[in-house]
């Protein structure tokens, strides 16, 4: 009895931990139906003042990797339906910043 009490235990600290890990990815569970073609998400960065390098497809979500006017490299997960930035990563010589920006824009 003992046995199968610390097995449903176990079992249940898993599925915890795996649907953590889960809800943690970068929300870009999107049909691919429903994805804005590439273009349109160059566009959205260079609004911002970005130069793409290149736009690649990362756990779901456009990865768009790009220099600011200051050449500072900056890589950002992009939603594919709704073109809104979920992550960024700031790259420069001195540090490195990650964040993600409140509402799809960078700060």
């Amino acid at each position: 009895m003992k046995a199968l009490a610390i097995i449903l235990s176990i079992a249940a600290v898993l599925i915890a931990v795996g649907a953590a890990f889960a809800r943690g990815r970068d929300d870009c569970n999107v049909p691919m139906a429903d994805w804005q073609p590439r273009e349109k998400v160059a566009a959205v960065v260079a609004e911002l003042g970005w130069h793409v390098r290149r736009i690649k497809i990362d756990d779901g979500c456009y990865k768009v990797i790009a220099t600011d006017k200051d050449d500072r490299k900056i890589e950002a997960h992009v939603q594919p339906a709704s073109q809104t930035i979920v992550r960024i990563e700031y790259h420069d010589d001195e540090s490195e910043s990650d964040h993600k920006p409140a509402k799809g824009r960078p700060d």
